[in-house]
């Protein structure tokens, strides 16, 4: 047989032969005079078999120890592997489709932040923090909890959630809250020494758990700037500190510096 035939007799393509002759999975087959491969019914039964095990889910590594030991005990050990990796799989598939069951009733109902999909826990949250009519800080608030809450570790994102529960179960929080949207908005506009910057930090620093800033790792708070690089590069925290800023209002901005260097120094 031409590697053509080969292919279309096994329903895998030629560029697949190639491929498994590459890798070492498929024996090289004889060649007739005329430089041509000439397949054999053995050929077919190996290629026919690297088929059905890739179909199975094994990537092309394991496949190549199932191929060397003749006998089938590698076999054996590497589909029920497999089986336990899609046994894995079904509960996650499970898992994920229960979180879109409840973000597609919250969609039909009208409760789905506007952020997207989030997780239950965090939507819950959004929603003590109670409505916002007007508040562009608000919404930007609520995109940056969502952005975290994606890029977090799962210790991370639980400390995350945690600590927005606390604040948010303390009493007045809810007022609070609206109080310091309320006067990051009106500085929209502002200058950074505008006077009303420092009352929006000292509302800020009253409501965050002085936790949920990391401790001092030598970042400047003012610019995100390590504090052994004199160009401003570096930390992976310090660029991201950079662009956060940046996100905001110079005077907005300004109230959130002032908050965060209010919050460490309150640390113990």
């Amino acid at each position: 047989m031409r590697i053509g035939e080969l292919a279309a007799a096994v329903g895998v393509t030629p560029r697949a032969v190639r491929h498994y002759h590459h890798l070492g999975l498929l024996p090289e087959p004889d060649r007739r005079a005329n430089g041509y491969r000439d397949y054999t019914l053995r050929h077919a039964v190996v290629l026919a078999r690297i088929r059905r095990l890739t179909e199975l889910g094994l990537g092309l590594a394991e496949v190549r120890d199932v191929l060397v030991d003749d006998a089938g005990r590698e076999l054996v050990e590497v589909l029920a592997e497999l089986d336990e990796d899609l046994a894995r799989q079904e509960e996650e598939i499970r898992e994920r489709r229960g979180r879109l069951r409840v973000l597609m009733e919250d969609a039909r109902a009208g409760r789905l932040p506007t952020e997207g999909p989030v997780s239950p826990e965090l939507a819950s949250l959004f929603g003590k923090f109670g409505p916002t009519p007007h508040s562009p800080m608000a919404a930007k608030d609520r995109e940056v909890f969502a952005l975290l809450e994606t890029t977090a570790t799962p210790e991370a994102r639980a400390e995350l959630l945690a600590s927005l529960e606390s604040m948010m179960s303390a009493p007045g929080a809810v007022e609070r809250v609206h109080e310091a949207y309320a006067l990051l908005d009106a500085l929209a506009d502002a200058e950074p020494d505008d006077p009303r910057v420092a009352e929006a930090a000292r509302v800020l620093a009253g409501l965050v758990p002085p936790e949920m800033v990391p401790q001092d790792t030598g970042i400047d708070l003012d610019d995100g700037r390590d504090s052994g690089d004199s160009g401003g590069n570096g930390t992976a925290t310090g660029s991201f500190l950079r662009a956060f800023y940046a996100d905001f209002a110079p005077a907005q901005a300004e109230a959130i510096r002032r908050t965060l260097r209010i919050l460490r120094e309150d640390r113990p």
